[in-house]
């Protein structure tokens, strides 16, 4: 008998129709908390055209093109840029939406600033807070933490799984051949041959033998032993996983366009459905999404106008696609960049590199959402704040927003500031900024 009609046929997993296939309701483990999203623009986005919109100022070189033929738009409370698919984007999920404006990454570098915005710190080491969640709530689960690209630093608390090619995921699900995408003869379709498998399964039930009878072990030691005993415990998860998705003319397409002599390229939509498969099958409980192409040094707007159309699309199809799959309650999306850009335009129409950016803050039915926090004056500087108000606040008790405020204020209000891996990567000296409140 196949898996997938095993699956279907049990009485304790139900299923239900989804797009021609069928999901079976597997959760690889009792976790019943957030599953975070955090999408990465990389590259630099313009949050000038996005989330902080800024007018162009007499006297001044032009911000924004768009500002001189319409004006800011706003959402709620929520002000933003009226360019590219924004209104659609603002309209809709203004309700379930916080804004972090005025966040200095202290750099133009890329480098840095992909380090500092996802990790929090100006240097390297700290881990992604994906992979806190991951190492916190859920260790042990088969890709329990998901990156499809940028940072995805780990601090040697956990490990990252990259799914972008569903097809090697269903070999490793069933390295045997048994799927049910396979030619019906397991020995054509074996990821590994049947003798060699064999040996696989001795090697690693050996390993954790001697790693059992080894007493105290080093930490390293301790993190292998956890992850052979997992996969020992955890094929039927995987490979409910590896059932749930879609045949290839199923999933997402990627997306190109060319815009005078620049290429863009977009998978955003099918990582934000397999990463919901992979929330819904119990087999994860944070991914980092990714979309490139942001640093446009030339041609600014129609670069910008495209990618964040895109990014906005991505995200509103992660929504929509965790609602059809009933997650949606869970789901907690952070969006954000390496920095902002200039505040005027290059001789090549492009924007420069520019150490003040946004991220935007997405959960349903929260009391502080719909709200933009943060101050960046008309040129984009960023302005000093104070952390209990969240407003302006030019004395002692204000200061500018960095990324670590941002990711101790996520760490706080993910319930993981207090683990274990969170202690050994801590922000200490660093303000409470009620961002949550």
């Amino acid at each position: 008998m196949k898996r997938r009609a095993f699956l279907k046929g049990s009485a304790g997993l139900a299923a239900v129709a989804v797009s021609g296939f069928r999901l079976p309701l597997a959760h690889g483990a009792d976790y019943g908390g957030r599953l975070a999203v955090f999408i990465q623009a990389d590259g630099g986005w313009d949050p000038t055209s996005f989330c902080d919109p800024k007018a162009n100022t007499p006297g001044e070189l032009i911000i924004n093109r768009w500002a001189e033929r319409d004006e800011i738009r706003q959402a709620g409370n929520i002000p933003y840029a009226p360019f590219a698919g924004n209104e659609a984007f603002f309209e809709k999920y203004h309700d379930r939406m916080l804004v972090i404006n005025g966040v200095d990454a202290q750099t133009n570098s890329h480098t840095v600033g992909v380090v500092h915005n996802w990790s929090g710190r100006n240097s390297e080491g700290y881990p992604a807070t994906t992979a806190l969640m991951a190492a916190s709530g859920a260790p042990n689960l088969p890709v329990s933490y998901v990156n499809f690209g940028g940072y995805a630093e780990t601090g040697g608390l956990t490990r990252y799984t990259r799914l972008d090619n569903p097809s090697l995921l269903r070999s490793i699900a069933y390295p045997r051949g048994e799927g049910e995408w396979d030619s019906g003869d397991p020995e054509d379709s074996a990821f590994v041959s049947a003798t060699d498998w064999l040996a696989i399964d001795h090697y690693r039930a050996a390993t954790a033998r001697r790693l059992e009878a080894a007493g105290r072990l080093l930490p390293g030691d301790s993190l292998r032993l956890g992850h052979y005993r997992a996969a020992m415990t955890s094929g039927d998860a995987l490979q409910a996983f590896a059932d749930a998705i879609p045949p290839e003319d199923e999933l997402e397409q990627p997306v190109d366009a060319t815009i005078g002599n620049d290429g863009y390229h977009s998978q955003l939509r099918r990582q934000a459905q397999l990463t919901v498969l992979a929330f819904k099958t119990g087999v994860s409980v944070s991914a980092d999404l990714f979309l490139s192409g942001f640093d446009t040094h030339a041609r600014n707007d129609p670069g910008q106008s495209w990618l964040l159309a895109n990014l906005t699309d991505g995200v509103d199809y992660l929504w929509d696609y965790a609602e059809q799959h009933g997650i949606a309650d869970r789901l907690f999306v952070v969006i954000g960049s390496d920095f902002g850009r200039t505040n005027f335009y290059n001789a090549d129409d492009g924007k420069d590199h520019w150490p003040i950016g946004s991220f935007v803050v997405m959960e349903k039915n929260q009391p502080w959402t719909n709200r933009a926090v943060g101050e960046t004056d008309g040129l984009h500087f960023a302005q000093r704040i104070n952390p209990r108000t969240l407003k302006r606040d030019e004395g002692p008790s204000g200061t500018i927003i960095y990324p670590k405020h941002v990711h101790k204020a996520l760490r706080r209000y993910l319930g993981i500031e207090d683990s274990p891996g969170a202690r050994r990567f801590p922000f200490n000296s660093t303000e409470d900024f009620a961002f949550f409140s």
